[in-house]
Formats: C-alpha cells, sequence, structure tokens
C-alpha cells in the first residue's frame, strides 16, 4: 500500500509539473500560479449575454463566419489552432529573420520554450472563474475546427488562451529582434492569432481583446525575472551572432596562418587552423 501512495505521488507531482511547464514540457515557467496576479481583478467582465457591449461581439462572430469564405484566411486560423511551441516557429520565424531550431540557436529556443511554458497559468483560473460560453455553443453551429468541438464545448471561452500564448510569444521575438521592420511583422502577426480564434468560431472578440491584455501582462511580469533578463541577453547575442549584426568586418584583408596574439570572437586565443573573423590587435579581420 505505502509502495502505491508514493507511485500516486509522484504521478500528482508530474502531472503538476506538467501543468506548470505549460504545452512545452521541457520549458522552465518563470512563475507558479500562486505567485501572478489574480486576471480575474484585472480584467473587465466579459460582456453580459443580449448586453449592448454584446452586439460588438455577435457583430465579429458574423465577420469571422465571412472571413472563413477567403480559403488562405480559413486555413491560417486552422494552423494557429495548434497550440504549441512549434506553431510560433513556423508562423513566426519567416518573419523573425532567422531560424529557430534548439541545435541551431539554442538560447532563443530555450528562452522562447521558457516563455511559452509560463502562459497557461495566467489565464487558466480566470477562465474557470467566468465560465463563458463558447460562441459556436451559444449558437449551436460548427466551426473550423470541428474535431475539438466536444472537448472545448463546456470550457471557459473568457480570456482566450490561445491568444495570450500567441500574443506573448510575438512580444518575446519582438524583444530579441528590435528592428522596426521585425517588430512591426512579429506583433501584426500576433494579433492575427487571436483574430484567428474568432475566425475560427471558438472566441469572442472580447476574448480575444482580454487575452492580449492577460498575455501583456504576463510579459511585463516575466521582464522584470532575474532568469528572463539574463537568457534575453544571451539570445540577443545570439540573434546578431547568427545574422551577422555583431560581427562588422573593418578589414578584409587576408592575413597569414600563424601563431600569435589573435583571439577568436568568443575571447579564446586563436591557432593555425582557426578560420573566419578574429581579433588582432585593434582591428577584426577575415582568415580565410
Amino acid at each position: 500500500m505505502k509502495k502505491y501512495l508514493l507511485m500516486a505521488a509522484a504521478a500528482m507531482m508530474a502531472a503538476s509539473t506538467v501543468f506548470a511547464a505549460g504545452d512545452e514540457v521541457n520549458g522552465h515557467a518563470y512563475f507558479t500560479k500562486a505567485e501572478l496576479p489574480d486576471m480575474t481583478k484585472i480584467l473587465p467582465p466579459f460582456p453580459a449575454f443580449e448586453s449592448a457591449r454584446f452586439v460588438a461581439d455577435q457583430s465579429q462572430h458574423l465577420w469571422g463566419k465571412l472571413m472563413r469564405q477567403d480559403e488562405a484566411r480559413a486555413a491560417q486560423a486552422q494552423r494557429d489552432a495548434v497550440y504549441s511551441m512549434q506553431t510560433v516557429i513556423d508562423e513566426m520565424g519567416p518573419l523573425f529573420g532567422l531560424e529557430i531550431t534548439k541545435e541551431g540557436t539554442p538560447e532563443i529556443y530555450s528562452i522562447l520554450q521558457d516563455v511559452c511554458a509560463s502562459c497557461d497559468s495566467i489565464y487558466h483560473d480566470a477562465k474557470a472563474t467566468f465560465n463563458r460560453q463558447r460562441p459556436y455553443a451559444y449558437y449551436n453551429e460548427g466551426t473550423l475546427i470541428p474535431e475539438k468541438e466536444e472537448k472545448h464545448r463546456n470550457e471557459g471561452s473568457y480570456p482566450s488562451g490561445h491568444t495570450v500564448f500567441f500574443w506573448t510569444s510575438a512580444l518575446l521575438l519582438s524583444d530579441i529582434n528590435q528592428t522596426n521592420e521585425a517588430m512591426e511583422a512579429l506583433l501584426a502577426r500576433g494579433y492575427e492569432f487571436g483574430q484567428s480564434r474568432v475566425i475560427a468560431g471558438y472566441h469572442w472578440q472580447s476574448d480575444v481583446d482580454a487575452g492580449r491584455m492577460a498575455g501583456s501582462v504576463l510579459y511585463q511580469l516575466i521582464r522584470s525575472h532575474e532568469r528572463f533578463i539574463g537568457q534575453l541577453a544571451k539570445a540577443r547575442a545570439e540573434f546578431k551572432e547568427k545574422t551577422g549584426e555583431s560581427t562588422p568586418v573593418n578589414s578584409a584583408r587576408i592575413v597569414p596562418i600563424t601563431e600569435g596574439s589573435a583571439y577568436t570572437l568568443q575571447g579564446t586565443p586563436a591557432t593555425a587552423s582557426t578560420r573566419g573573423i578574429v581579433i588582432e590587435g585593434s582591428q577584426k579581420v577575415v582568415r580565410k
């Protein structure tokens, strides 16, 4: 009996670990749920059904159904329904300006993993407390993602968890690549992830708006976390290194490959076999 009780306790601990880690189980959330603010005390109540404010949600629901007639936008909404870090990478990676992989960009991959792992806890209790009926359940109609309808039919829709997840990811990626072009593209795409939930029929517009607010609250808190601050510095440096921004070549002369007082960009002594950009004296030079 003692053995089975220990096994059960271990299983419960494992389950809580998975929840704390969010969708990306290998990530490390920055906060426990208890450490985060109560979003029910920050978000306004959702528009009461049949109220004047609800008319705007109904109008946007009709807009979403019209957008399903656009095949490309409907396909995007279906892709955006997959709640995973891989979706972030697939959809935002081209806008980010660098392919994100665990092997090729370990610092960027790791910080994205940890941010994704932090998202569930900011909205989970609020969804349960508000317990708002989803639009497809309210209208008793189909969605763009029919295979998920029964699973989420009785799950609260306010705020939108998908919107929290993808908006927060967009905030992170635009914090790493801070060029205006990338920031504009990433945040615009992050916005469209939320609109995809309206188009798919799974959320009211006010659910999505609240999701963006919750994601912004979360990211503001994450940015002050000591571990994140160190990770962000490394991720930015990795981005600049991989895209060549941190290694402008001041001199393109070809130098003899000999031992001497030359160093790599990482600060280690260069040897006769070292190729690429090295520091010799006060200049960056290319060894070929």
